[in-house]
């Protein structure tokens, strides 16, 4: 306790802000595991899995829009605080009898967990930029990548832990479970957390809410196409295909995706070494384009092999492994740039239209995951990202580099 008194202020508002995102995540990443899976066993097509989360993407979409708009007016505390409490509110929707369990019914509560997600993950973000010095990039770059790294390693726990519950205590008592952990995580976070966090000094319009810088409006487009990328096989495809085509259980399933995202997430803490941290660089627009064009490569790689049938059950996990490594920085250098690039005054706007295109891009993949992989199968899927991770090297060329910043953008030239 008393090294903890001893931190200070903006480190234990790092560390309430980190803990609230880190105890979201993990429901999040079970809720998604047990809705895949246990929709899987009672006979749903691809296409149906999807379309159960088809309003969790497209309410992340406007809740990011909305979100930092509503953040920069009542406080990044208050729209975290209101996240943790939709999420209560959706998993409480998938207790009641598994006769009600229809599609629009889960759907709904899917609709309001993609509202909390955002609206939590938006805070987060936000937060972080108002907590480090301008000047001090390096450390936000380290702090942003440590945040989503361990995020994203809880999300992959939160994988397996909704396999091992859905397996242990089955769809209704592993929901339950959830619902009381967070609730004490929620309670925590309304007493600790600043009040005062992000609010902008003047009140901000609706219409602001759409960037007007081109780094911004360039970055969010290409984060589009990058998790569109990743989700056009991850999120229906690679699961179904696991379970159906391999023959894995619901613990294997579970178990290698967590064991993915969890690695994943390190990878992303480990991040601003990788990208030239150790000789004191931060990246810019090249870096972005250089490891796009890098991770465009391995699902074409993918693809080919299991067109030839060279050992699918050894090449698909293995360049899935090789892609998330590839996709943690990525994401990582993205993480940073948009949160380097957005206006202090105001931050979560900034952040939140570009996490609209995340969201975007995330709804795009899910519903392509289902459709392609149900009419064409895993290798389309494949062929689809790779397409998607091209578009955002190709994007990449027009963010500025480190010569450009402060000054007008300058072309991005990717060898």
């Amino acid at each position: 306790m008393n090294t903890v008194s001893g931190l200070s202020a903006e480190v234990r508002q790092y560390l309430v802000i980190t803990g609230n995102y880190w105890a979201f995540t993990l429901t999040d990443g079970a809720l998604r595991m047990l809705v895949v899976l246990h929709f899987h066993t009672l006979g749903y097509s691809p296409l149906q899995i999807a379309l159960l989360f088809l309003f969790y993407e497209f309410f992340g979409v406007v809740t990011n829009l909305v979100g930092g708009w509503l953040g920069a007016r009542i406080g990044l505390n208050r729209t975290m605080n209101i996240g943790l409490g939709l999420q209560l509110l959706a998993l409480g929707m998938l207790l009641v009898p598994s006769a009600m369990l229809s599609v629009a019914w889960v759907m709904g509560a899917q609709a309001i967990s993609g509202i909390a997600k955002d609206l939590n993950k938006m805070s987060a973000k936000s937060s972080i930029k108002l907590l480090v010095p301008d000047k001090e990039q390096a450390r936000l770059y380290k702090w942003i990548a440590l945040l989503t790294g361990s995020k994203n390693a809880l999300k992959g726990g939160g994988f397996f832990l909704g396999g091992v519950l859905l397996t242990l205590l089955g769809f209704h008592d592993a929901i339950l479970v959830m619902v009381i952990a967070l609730a004490v995580v929620w309670v925590s976070s309304l007493v600790t957390l600043r009040k005062d966090l992000g609010k902008a000094k003047n009140k901000p319009k609706f219409t602001e809410v759409f960037s007007k810088s081109k780094a911004i409006n360039v970055l969010s487009l290409a984060r589009l196409f990058l998790f569109g990328a990743r989700d056009v096989w991850f999120v229906v495809a690679l699961p179904v295909y696991l379970s159906v085509t391999f023959g894995w259980d619901h613990w294997y399933v579970a178990g290698f995706l967590a064991s993915w995202v969890i690695g994943y997430g390190v990878v992303q803490a480990f991040a601003p070494r990788l990208t030239g941290k150790a000789e004191g660089k931060v990246p810019d627009g090249k870096s972005a384009c250089l490891w796009a064009m890098a991770l465009s490569i391995v699902p074409a790689l993918i693809a080919i092999a299991m067109l030839i049938d060279l050992q699918p059950e050894l090449v698909l996990p293995g360049g899935l492994l090789v892609f998330g490594a590839l996709f943690a920085v990525n994401s990582s250098l993205h993480s940073y740039l948009i949160v380097s690039y957005a206006d202090e005054d105001g931050v979560s706007m900034d952040v939140g239209f570009y996490y609209m295109a995340n969201a975007m891009g995330r709804l795009i993949g899910t519903v392509l995951s289902g459709w392609v992989f149900q009419i064409y199968g895993i290798v389309a899927c494949l062929w689809v990202s790779a397409v998607f991770l091209v578009l955002a090297a190709t994007l990449s060329l027009a963010l500025p580099t480190h010569a450009a910043r402060g000054k007008s953008p300058a072309v991005t030239k990717c060898p």
